[in-house]
């Protein structure tokens, strides 16, 4: 795994953007920022710069090819783009790769006007490689734990997994009266524990902030994960470091190194 270096002042990093052809991105991070206890809101977060920079890397310093996406933002786009810009230098390569969604985001969250706003800020030229499910969230005992699960999924094999949702106040329902939907509570999400087993090796997830719910991905996840904690930029990695499943996984590992 390539972790990107993060350049220094945040003009250099509006002119990343701006560069890009993401300068929307730039200008919505002058916006204020919520108050700590401000945590239902009706309306966008602001970008976070230093985030979203990190995460557009990771995508193409990594030549990722399908990613998952737990919870819509401004990061739809910035994978969208940066797929983009995948797609563009490595298409031929990955058709001989058992990538069956390549240059694809799947995104899923359970805020229907959130979802909107999302789909408004992807240009025509990325739309084709966005795709955005609603789910409803509710409360499960998963293995004996409380956690909360997307009722639908995508249908795919991602090879990069962001997790930044889903909303933790917007619950179905609760189980013996407790649910995450109180400000003392946390997002607890265990729908990757669901189809680890899927995974191919060299997938990795990033988990932004939610240090509750990435402490117990790390002590229920089952397959042979590196994990470190950045705790610069509060992002929690996991590399899936295992042998190829067979010769496409490891065509597919040799694609990434090279």
């Amino acid at each position: 795994m390539i972790i990107p270096a993060v350049p220094t002042g945040f003009e250099s990093i509006k002119a990343y953007f701006r560069d890009q052809g993401l300068g929307v991105i730039s200008d919505a991070a002058e916006q204020s920022a919520p108050a700590v206890n401000q945590m239902i809101l009706d309306v966008p977060y602001r970008p976070e710069l230093i985030d979203l920079y990190r995460l557009h890397k990771f995508v193409t310093d990594n030549k990722r090819t399908t990613v998952i996406e737990f919870g819509v933002g401004w990061s739809t786009l910035v994978i969208a783009h940066a797929l983009s810009l995948n797609k563009q230098k490595y298409r031929e390569q990955v058709k001989e790769l058992r990538r069956n969604n390549p240059f694809e985001v799947h995104s899923v969250d359970n805020e229907q006007h959130f979802i909107d706003i999302a789909l408004e800020r992807i240009p025509a030229e990325l739309s084709p490689l966005v795709h955005i499910t609603y789910a409803q969230v509710s409360m499960v005992c998963f293995q004996g734990r409380y956690a909360t699960e997307y009722e639908t999924l995508p249908l795919v094999n991602p090879d990069f997994i962001y997790l930044d949702g889903p909303d933790q106040f917007n619950i179905t329902k609760d189980i013996a009266g407790f649910s995450t939907a109180h400000k003392d509570m946390m997002p607890m999400s265990c729908d990757i524990l669901k189809f680890e087993h899927f995974l191919t090796p060299g997938t990795f997830i990033v988990v932004d902030g939610r240090a509750a719910n990435a402490r117990y991905l790390h002590a229920n996840l089952q397959r042979g994960w590196a994990y470190t904690y950045d705790s610069k930029y509060d992002q929690h990695l996991f590399l899936l470091d295992e042998e190829p499943l067979g010769k496409y996984n490891r065509k597919q590992l040799e694609f990434y190194s090279n």
